[in-house]
């Protein structure tokens, strides 16, 4: 009896060969590097970004098809960028900013109206403008921190972090057969989080290396290997994925 000889994924086809991928906030961090990794499936790619100068940079080195510098919290702004995609495309991913931490106190109203605003309220703008133009069993795939944050200057960040599963999931129920997703990542070690930890950044790199289960800090790449994958595994719908390398099994979150 003999075996056929296993297919190495260099021998295989590319996972995203002819497909479009649409990444929103694909400058930097995540985006980017979800961008690459689709790239490397065969995916054509659109990219926007809130920067001009990154995002020209990132789609030329990756040969995307087009790129939009936008405000995708911009109501306007997003129908035109929607209403010029292709008439159908494949996979959405958006990545919106950080979060927005403030103890109660000194919480800022308008600028907790406006990272909701780039949460919950750009899912559901983008699952309109999905309708008819993603095509079955294509997904829109979103982005939120893990569950379970609590303290001080973490009230919104919790609330956000536990109304975005929930409204995903209802997503994919409402846009079927097109797929809705949502990456739940912790710490990821990207620009953003250095901006957010400033001086503390690698204090906090050192404290993720020695607890966590894996044993290293998650980065961008880990992240979009699961975006990647998602786009391909078309039996994947309304779920919520956490990649943050074990944290919440040892802090008991």
């Amino acid at each position: 009896m003999t075996t056929a000889p296993a297919v190495s994924i260099s021998q295989r086809d590319p996972a995203l060969l002819g497909q479009t991928v649409v990444v929103i906030g694909g400058s930097s961090g995540i985006g980017r590097e979800t961008a690459r990794h689709a790239r490397a499936e065969g995916a054509d790619l659109i990219l926007t970004g809130l920067h001009a100068d990154g995002l020209e940079q990132t789609a030329a080195e990756l040969g995307a098809l087009s790129y939009s510098a936008l405000d995708a919290t911009d109501p306007a702004a997003l129908d035109r960028f929607f209403g010029d995609l292709p008439k159908t495309i494949d996979h959405v991913m958006v990545t919106g900013p950080g979060p927005y931490y403030a103890p109660l106190a000194d919480l800022d109203r308008e600028r907790a109206r406006r990272n909701f605003d780039a949460h919950e309220w750009l899912a559901v703008a983008v699952a309109q403008h999905a309708v008819g133009r993603v095509r079955p069993g294509g997904t829109l795939l979103f982005m939120a921190g893990t569950a379970g944050a609590r303290g001080q200057g973490l009230s919104l960040s919790a609330a956000q972090t536990a109304a975005l599963p929930a409204l995903i999931a209802n997503l994919a129920l409402e846009l079927a057969p097109i797929r809705a997703n949502l990456i739940a990542a912790g710490f990821v070690d990207t620009g953003l989080s250095a901006s957010l930890l400033g001086a503390n950044l690698e204090a906090r790199r050192e404290q993720l290396r020695t607890t966590l289960p894996i044993g290293r800090v998650v980065g961008p790449a880990d992240v979009a290997a699961l975006a990647v994958h998602i786009m391909i595994n078309t039996a994947l719908t309304g779920g919520t994925y956490d990649i943050d390398g074990g944290e919440q099994l040892v802090s008991g979150g």
